[in-house]
């Protein structure tokens, strides 16, 4: 089917090759006026014939009707107006058919052969009937310019107007499906951008989530354990040695007002990035919050508003308090020490850490080795214990262990695009290894 320029093809709702009912009604209105020009101008023609007038009549008839297909054989309609042209009827269908063609989709070198032949059919007709009508009036005096002319003027009225008019029309048509096209395209496209963003965005939630979990973890499950050693230990001795139990409820307490400490803080965070009020809070989205939170819960916050991040050298203190918690820990150190970006001391720092505390959970008791290497470009850190003295040791305590130590280690170190390495040693013990690039 031929698509011309005036309908808007939004969905089938017409009979047969019509799109919509208001087309049929149109296209058969102009039918049945073509119809009724051809019908009347074919009793002039049956007269010149010599036929009888039903006869010119009838052909009229139904060569005008033949405008009702002309959406979808808009040529054929053409070629019939070309062809009654000699009979001096069927204008317009020839009008109406020519718009119809120039409108359509047409080449236009098919186009532009069927209006030559318009515009030559309706050249020679009327140059015949003005040159007719001029010799049988004899009242004025025209000149010999006057039948090429009138035959010109109309043979170009009838023709280049629709003509023009349907090459508009069809180019103004095709501009608008094109922006259409263009319209539904970005609408698809910021639909698919949208889908993408909720996907990015769900990502982005659980790498959060994630991250806060792990530093977490990571802040308040070394002191918790250390806590819970301590108790143990002041368990055992609390009726023994009185000064001794004293003294390991005082580490009990110092490291239980710590772990509270670094908790509410990044319980904070979470409550309020900024201090703003609680219906502001509220509209701050999770990815922003969790982003906040992760990198609050990975420093200490004192309370006067400063932050201080954990770094390589709180090792020192860090070990300390292993070996209060009666740990057998030694450092080592190669290299010359110096300060590496915030981002990298802080993981460093939570891998030692980490180790330390697994050791609290599965090795209480067994002697710890930790060695720290300050190479060119990179830093490594090994934290190996022995074998524990009483394997029943290990389970005293009672520390519940959730598995994620050494995922949480591993993500840290790989996020830097650093190399982690974990696993039992030969001699019984357990070894961490990690290697973090200093840039």
């Amino acid at each position: 089917m031929t698509t011309t320029g005036e309908e808007h093809t939004t969905g089938r709702g017409g009979p047969w090759w019509w799109t919509r009912w208001r087309s049929a009604v149109l296209d058969v209105g102009l039918a049945a006026g073509s119809a009724a020009e051809c019908g009347a101008e074919g009793i002039r023609f049956a007269h010149d014939a010599g036929v009888p007038a039903a006869v010119g009549v009838v052909f009229g008839v139904l060569a005008g009707s033949t405008l009702v297909v002309r959406r979808k054989w808009p040529i054929a309609v053409v070629l019939v107006s070309i062809a009654i042209t000699p009979a001096q009827m069927g204008y317009l269908m020839g009008i109406v058919g020519l718009y119809t063609l120039a409108a359509s989709e047409l080449p236009r070198r098919i186009i532009g052969s069927l209006a030559g032949m318009s515009f030559l059919g309706m050249l020679i007709v009327m140059f015949v009937r003005v040159r007719q009508d001029t010799q049988r009036g004899t009242t004025w005096e025209l000149g010999d310019w006057f039948v090429p002319f009138a035959s010109i003027t109309t043979a170009v009225g009838m023709t280049a107007p629709p003509v023009l008019l349907g090459m508009y029309v069809g180019a103004r048509r095709r501009l608008m499906e094109s922006l259409r096209e263009r319209a539904d395209s970005l609408e698809r496209e910021l639909q698919l951008l949208a889908e993408r963003a909720e996907e990015r965005a769900e990502w982005a939630r659980g790498e959060e989530r994630t991250r806060i979990a792990r530093e977490m973890h990571d802040v308040v499950a070394h002191r918790v354990s250390l806590m819970v050693v301590h108790a143990a230990a002041l368990q055992a001795v609390a009726r023994k040695d009185p000064e001794k139990a004293v003294k390991n409820a005082a580490l009990v307490g110092d490291m239980g007002r710590q772990a509270l400490t670094e908790l509410r803080e990044m319980l904070g965070v979470l409550r309020s990035g900024d201090g703003t009020g609680a219906r502001e809070r509220a509209a701050v989205p999770l990815v922003a919050v969790g982003v906040a939170a992760a990198a609050a819960a990975s420093r200490v916050v004192d309370d006067e508003g400063g932050a201080e991040g954990p770094c390589l050298s709180d090792v020192d203190e860090l070990l300390g308090q292993s070996s209060a918690a009666g740990m057998a820990v030694d450092l080592s150190v190669e290299g010359e020490t110096r300060s590496y970006a915030a981002e990298i001391e802080q993981t460093a720092y939570r891998v030692v850490q980490e180790a330390l505390t697994n050791v609290h959970k599965h090795a209480a008791g067994a002697k710890t080795h930790v060695r720290l290497a300050h190479r060119v470009s990179e830093i490594a850190m090994q934290v190996e214990n022995e074998p524990p003295p009483e394997p029943a040791s290990a389970s005293a305590a009672r520390l519940p262990s959730g598995g994620n130590g050494l995922v949480g280690m591993r993500e840290r170190v790989l996020a830097l695009g650093g190399v982690f390495v974990s696993g039992p040693t030969d001699a019984g013990g357990f070894r961490v290894s990690a290697v973090i690039p200093a840039a």
